[in-house]
């Protein structure tokens, strides 16, 4: 079975200090649209969580999720390789930003680095 994922989105959390690292949301033929996917650090890696709800019993039950395990995996690759990149963008911003301060600093102080 070949799904087609026509978008990913990632909003990564500030809070670096919990498991929970981002939370997607998937588009499937550009017409079918799953939020609430979270993006969990594991003990070695990340994995991603489908949405859920509590139970009257205390327990959380998906409320959309893959069927065959493969798809899955496929699901959990794809989420994954998104956030990496968001992550990376983040990254990159964030070294741009540094790089402006640092020249601010230089040009409003007059320093030599």
């Amino acid at each position: 079975m070949q799904l087609n994922i026509t978008e990913i989105r990632v909003r990564v959390l500030e809070n670096n200090e919990t498991k929970l690292k981002a939370i997607a949301s998937i588009t499937i033929d550009e017409c079918f649209v799953i939020h609430d996917v979270k993006i969990i650090q594991g003990e070695t890696n990340c994995f991603i969580a489908m949405p859920s709800r509590k139970t009257k019993e205390g327990t959380f039950k998906d409320i959309a999720h893959p069927i065959k395990s493969e798809v899955r995996d496929e699901l959990n690759k794809l989420v994954i390789e998104a956030y990496e990149a968001e992550c990376d963008k983040s990254v990159k911003i964030c070294e741009v930003e540094e790089d402006k301060d640092v020249e601010d600093y230089k040009s409003n102080y007059r320093i030599e680095l």
